[in-house]
């Protein structure tokens, strides 16, 4: 039987809590718009539990009340440093709505999984709140929210072009990116003395400054000047010119320092810090994590995204896709930071060791699930690199792609004698495991890899993203041509037959993509209903700050062209196109006859809506 554990080993979040520890005052008081999970999946707790190990006194008030006379944000009185928001692992508006703006009726991050536990805009509500009661206080924003937000951004659910979150928040200071590096400056400047508001050089840190005042000096980097919040307003091609140089700096590993003017202010991006190493990422994980739910949790039920992840091991950070309609590399970086194979199953041993474990490691991933220790064979070639994707349009020459050291963890976690099993949850970049397009990789190498995931690590499903199967919207997807689905699905069945098992093999499809037209949509349908899918993972496509897609979206240009690309955005091209996701439904039969016939394609028409017996039976096989 567990024994109850002391609320100390958690990181206090109450009064009551403060003073169990024998703290009479606090150095910094972290707002969050999640519930206080002490897991390495959720970034408040990393943030508390790197504040803590700096010998600070840090408390965390997760999920403040923002609608009554603001106790939450009063409790804990002022720290002696500043305060810290973040609105939580998920950007508020994608928690709370619909790729249809439709208001979601849970919230995966709130114990019960009950929505309206915070506000739309946190981080912006959050900020303001604590900037009206103690003005003299510094507050730092970070997280995701304020990362993809960082600058000039079109907000899909306003429909509105706004400016650097730091604008409407009025917050002191803003930190992007996984925050711990930029954090540790923060922190070791602060307790030297230096004032805050001279805090104007810490890499992966943005703020706003008078126009009229002098940049802060820096010999080691190069200026470039991004189009003004006001000419963004005026001219959208302007608008999308800018993106092309926000996501080159936000990928380099020397990158320049952003300015651009918001009315009679200076937004100020400062360079990111290089990759983090792997001592710096284990340390980050090897933190004393309780790995649950703060108790105060126990009688409100369980929380969904905490259920999802307490039994998986995240093993690296970054992903070098630079998908257009993806913000990890926006948050995370390009390059990849992957742990060492000792914290790794350091790790796992723990998660052994978890109540109510029983045997089965849910995942050993990350963004992309093996992309684990892969880097620049030559580190010169990856210094001067501007390219947001190291595999598209083709995979990079000077791209280590190994498998093995994955193959080998797989391995070694399987060797544990407390684990019955260890699958591979997150998504698969299955195009990598294709010879004809990974052209530089030993072919034994992929084949091995793909043989251990499939024999080995899946659940009966394995999940990988073609997105679509149109090479013109594949383009502005940057994501490989769909022949090599067709080649990676052979590879599966073949496996598949050989050690006569029964796995299924799940694809994620996007409709409504920028590029993507109603036809696309048809041949889509037709050439999975030839593989034998009826699709069920599938998304319409959500405009998300920080990305390439919802600069097109919004100002129908390319921002690296700056050439009109075709975007669907009325409710009904986008539910058109995602109906055809489900041609196999007796009421869209109708429908899609009258839009076929209609727009003179009865050869699709005919592929569609013919059924065998033996087609009508297919089901993901």
């Amino acid at each position: 039987m567990q024994q109850k554990r002391s609320i100390t080993e958690w990181l206090p979040t109450t009064k009551k809590e403060v003073e169990k520890r024998g703290w009479d005052e606090l150095d910094i008081i972290l707002f969050s718009g999640d519930a206080y999970v002490d897991h390495p999946a959720f970034g408040s707790a990393v943030i508390g539990r790197i504040i803590e190990s700096m010998g600070l006194k840090i408390a965390i008030v997760p999920q403040p009340n923002w609608k009554d006379d603001l106790r939450d944000f009063k409790k804990l009185g002022i720290p002696k440093l500043f305060f810290g928001v973040t609105a939580g692992c998920m950007d508020p508006m994608i928690n709370h709505y619909t790729a249809s703006k439709r208001l979601r009726s849970d919230d995966a991050y709130t114990p019960g999984g009950k929505n309206g536990f915070r506000p739309d805009y946190a981080t912006t509500v959050y900020s303001n709140i604590l900037k009206s009661l103690f003005p003299d206080i510094p507050v730092v924003i970070g997280g995701i929210e304020a990362s993809l937000r960082r600058v000039t951004h079109y907000d899909y659910w306003s429909d509105q072009l706004k400016p650097t979150i730091l604008h409407d928040s009025k917050a002191d200071l803003l930190v992007y990116g996984m925050g711990e590096q930029p954090l540790r400056e923060l922190i070791i400047l602060l307790q030297k003395g230096i004032p805050f508001d001279s805090l104007t050089t810490i890499k992966q840190t943005a703020f706003l400054q008078s126009a009229d005042t002098p940049l802060p000096k820096n010999k080691q980097w190069k200026d470039r000047t991004l189009v003004s919040h006001e000419e963004c307003l005026k001219d959208k091609k302007a608008f999308a010119s800018n993106f092309k140089y926000i996501e080159q700096e936000s990928n380099k590993l020397n990158a320049d320092r952003l300015i651009q003017k918001v009315g009679e202010n200076n937004l100020i991006i400062n360079p990111p810090f290089v990759t983090m190493t792997e001592k710096e990422i284990d340390a980050s994980f090897d933190l004393p994590y309780t790995r649950l739910p703060h108790p105060k949790y126990e009688k409100r039920g369980t929380i969904p995204a905490f259920e999802m992840i307490k039994f998986s091991v995240n093993m690296h950070r970054g992903c070098f896709g630079g998908c257009s309609f993806c913000t990890i590399s926006a948050h995370q970086g390009k390059f990849i930071a992957s742990r060492s194979k000792k914290s790794i199953l350091k790790e796992v041993e723990n998660v052994t060791e978890m109540p109510g474990f029983k045997g089965y490691i849910s995942d050993l991933g990350g963004p992309s699930a093996n992309m684990y220790k892969m880097k620049g064979k030559v580190q010169e070639i990856c210094d001067k690199c501007i390219s947001p994707s190291c595999i598209s349009p083709v995979i990079c020459h000077n791209l280590d792609t190994s498998h093995q050291p994955l193959t080998d963890i797989y391995k070694s976690v399987a060797e544990n004698p407390k684990v019955k099993k260890a699958f591979v949850g997150s998504g698969i970049r299955y195009d990598m495991l294709v010879p004809e397009f990974n052209k530089n990789a030993d072919k034994k190498d992929l084949e091995d890899y793909t043989e251990q995931v499939i024999k080995n690590h899946v659940s009966g499903r394995l999940k990988v993203a073609p997105e679509h199967t149109s090479d013109e919207v594949l383009k502005i997807m940057r994501k490989p041509s769909f022949k090599n689905f067709h080649l990676f699905k052979k590879t599966f069945d073949r496996i598949n037959a050989k050690y006569k098992l029964n796995q299924q093999l799940i694809p994620y499809f996007i409709s409504s993509h920028p590029a993507c037209k109603l036809e696309d949509m048809a041949n889509l349908a037709v050439e999975t209903k030839d593989m034998g899918f009826q699709l069920e993972q599938v998304n319409d496509f959500t405009p998300t700050p920080m990305t390439v897609a919802t600069v097109i979206y919004y100002s129908g240009y390319h921002p690296y062209t700056l050439k009109p690309v075709f975007t669907p955005k009325s409710k009904k091209e986008k539910q058109d196109q995602n109906r055809f996701f489900f041609w196999y439904k007796k009421e869209n039969h109708q429908w899609i006859k009258d839009v076929l016939m209609n727009a003179n394609r009865t050869d699709l028409l005919n592929k569609l809506l013919t059924f065998s017996n033996k087609k009508k039976s297919l089901r993901h096989k």
